[in-house]
């Protein structure tokens, strides 16, 4: 049986690394990092997610600044808001949560962040900053599916990982972040020939694809690690809704050597790493260095 990867537990010793830095550079500099969420609407999990957000935020010691607006606001309206926030010098991280309405053109509202306070690592100078090896803002899924992936693992170094999936959110970073650690990276996704026997291959599975249950414990190489990104709510006997990721969790975990659970596995990370984004864009604005914790 598969050892289980605990998110939940890996990110709450994160957030305190988090919280012992945001102490340090109070005492050292007398900085107090702040991050800044937007929500436009009234998207109930939106809403529950800033809510988390702006909690474990303030649990760091951190500035938690929220800007909720209607879903009326135009994207002019918006863009200036950003705009303000950009040269807030309180504010050290951006976020705007998405999805926006439809009259807003999301990716103009994340162009118009600027890149050193894009705590998401979503802007293209971000997302080039990675691919060509610079340090920069990492997306957060997929910088949380890496620190997991090392903490298992340790040396990734030769390791075949196979990507299932091709978003900008996870599929592509995670590819750059597993390049960077030396590993033989292929993304695979829905439309991929035979995609069972390019997974059978992998020391590494990352499931990015948005499909419940898709890859079964028989696609998988003995001992291999899995780390499943999938978050899909299906109906249970009872009449209500459980969640579950894009891997078969009760064949994979006869297979592979550790894989991560959901819920309890990559989610609980996104945060920790959103609050750790933000560290590391306070040091880059400030020209410190980021405090050992």
């Amino acid at each position: 049986m598969a050892e289980i990867i605990d998110g939940k537990a890996f990110a709450a010793g994160l957030r305190e690394r988090v919280g012992r830095q945001v102490a340090t550079l109070g005492e050292r500099h007398g900085i107090t990092p702040g991050l800044a969420v937007v929500l436009v609407g009234e998207n109930p999990a939106s809403e529950v997610y800033v809510r988390n957000k702006g909690k474990q935020t303030r649990e760091a010691g951190m500035e938690s600044y929220e800007y909720k607006r209607d879903e009326s606001i135009s994207e002019q309206e918006l863009l200036d808001l950003v705009d303000e926030l950009n040269r807030d010098e309180r504010v050290n991280g951006i976020l705007v949560q998405l999805p926006l309405p439809d009259h807003i053109n999301d990716e103009k509202v994340l162009a118009a962040i600027d890149p050193d306070k894009d705590v998401d690592g979503f802007h293209t100078v971000n997302v080039g900053r990675l691919w060509t090896g610079l340090p920069g803002l990492v997306p957060c899924t997929p910088l949380g599916c890496s620190l997991l992936l090392k903490d298992k693992l340790g040396d990734l170094s030769g390791k075949h990982a196979v990507i299932v999936g091709r978003s900008n959110i996870v599929g592509k970073p995670m590819a750059a972040l597993l390049l960077r650690e030396n590993c033989t990276v292929e993304i695979a996704h829905s439309r991929t020939h035979d995609l069972q026997g390019e997974v059978k291959r992998a020391d590494i599975v990352v499931a990015a694809v948005g499909r419940k249950e898709m890859i079964q414990g028989d696609w998988l190489k003995e001992g291999a690690t899995v780390i499943d990104v999938g978050i899909n709510r299906i109906p249970t006997d009872e009449g209500k809704t459980r969640l579950v990721g894009d891997v078969h969790f009760e064949s994979a975990e006869k297979v592979a050597g550790a894989i991560t659970p959901v819920p309890g596995g990559v989610g609980p990370m996104t945060i920790a790493c959103l609050l750790n984004n933000t560290v590391e864009a306070t040091c880059l604005q400030r020209g410190v260095e980021v405090p050992a914790g």
